[in-house]
């Protein structure tokens, strides 16, 4: 590590690898491997344009595939708990399908690809070919922390007057059990579950000028959403009574309060983050794609500089929103800390072959 590299009073501070995973597909032909996991399971995906493979990482170390209905790059997907149910989210349906393929159910919307197509296609087969298809926007879904709801964020009816929704889904026969408008125009978006089912983040993508965080409360007869404009939702505690958000900028760390949405504390990553002499750019700034919160009083996070591609790891303490150090690996890692539940987070290596699990010493 390079001794700028910490400096102002911040401790090094090692993390402990506690696995190493293969990635089940060969990422030539498929997308990086994720971690979902929810309290007591843990399951590794990974989405191939023909099938999702998904392998428990706890227990035997399970590995089952899901017959793909469309390519990759024509939506996203998510599992249950169980592992026995995958929801692909393509650009005209939300599918939920079983181990060998067979459709448990089907919710037909609007296109993903409105702009170019008004029709209400039946099947992928109909625009298998068709290039505007091919690199529509893509919405998503997640299976709530006790798998029985699922949420999904979909464009709600065919025609030219199209506009997106939150959804609140049965899983068990795609029943809607709720619905609200987003007031969105998103070319992506994730969700992201709390530990309580009746609560869930949604952070929608709209370019660089705007990325709102839905958080969206349920308790079983209404829905009700707030909205953080210009925000990204980054990760949640474990117990869920927080979590954290950064702005578009990437200036700035919120932490929230989970039950009323509240902003609690923050952290500049300019003030905070001590900076390296090795990088000419002096312009830090908080990694906007993924963060840990794996410990209730510990988070962790990553910076990047415009220039560096090497990004740091960060421990930070919610209470405080202050620094406590930073995280130093046996080896080199690749992209932002992701959340793997509560105790450990997970890297994936920069050529998507690897997924690693990581904790800190002595806090299991």
């Amino acid at each position: 590590m390079p001794n700028d590299a910490i400096h102002g009073g911040h401790a090094q501070v090692a993390a402990r690898l506690v696995a190493t995973v293969a990635a089940p597909l060969d990422p030539a032909c498929a997308d990086a491997p994720q971690v979902l996991h929810w309290p007591g399971r843990r399951l590794l995906l990974q989405r191939g344009d023909t099938e999702l493979a998904v392998r428990d990482l706890d227990g035997e170390g399970t590995e089952v595939r899901f017959p793909a209905p469309w390519p990759r790059r024509y939506g996203s997907v998510t599992v249950s708990p169980t592992g026995d149910v995958a929801v692909f989210a393509g650009v005209h349906a939300l599918r939920a399908v079983d181990l060998t393929g067979a459709v448990r159910w089907e919710i037909r919307h609007g296109c993903w690809s409105a702009a170019r197509c008004t029709e209400a296609h039946a099947a992928f087969a109909e625009y298998a070919d068709d290039y505007g298809h091919g690199h529509a926007d893509i919405g998503s879904a997640a299976f709530s922390s006790d798998g029985k709801l699922l949420w999904a964020h979909v464009r709600n009816r065919a025609g030219r007057d199209v506009k997106e929704e939150w959804l609140i889904i049965d899983p068990a026969d795609g029943t809607v059990l709720a619905q609200a408008e987003t007031m969105t125009v998103g070319s992506g978006s994730y969700h992201s579950p709390h530990p309580n089912p009746a609560y869930m983040g949604l952070t929608v993508g709209e370019g660089e000028e705007n990325s709102p965080v839905l958080w969206g409360h349920w308790d079983g007869a209404n829905l009700t959403v707030q909205r953080f404009v210009e925000e990204v939702f980054l990760a949640v505690s474990p117990s869920g009574e927080h979590f954290l958000t950064t702005d578009l900028g990437q200036w700035t760390l919120y932490l929230h309060r989970a039950e009323d949405g509240m902003e609690l504390r923050s952290l500049d990553a300019a003030e905070a983050v001590p900076h390296s002499a090795s990088v000419d750019d002096d312009r830090v700034r908080w990694d906007y794609e993924a963060a840990a919160f794996p410990y209730e009083d510990t988070a962790v996070v990553s910076t990047e500089y415009y220039s560096a591609e090497d990004p740091r790891h960060w421990l930070v303490d919610p209470h405080t929103m202050a620094l406590r150090g930073r995280i130093a690996y046996p080896f080199p890692v690749s992209g932002p800390p992701r959340s793997a539940g509560q105790g450990a987070w997970h890297t994936v290596s920069k050529d998507q072959t690897t997924l690693h699990l990581w904790n800190l010493p002595h806090r299991e």
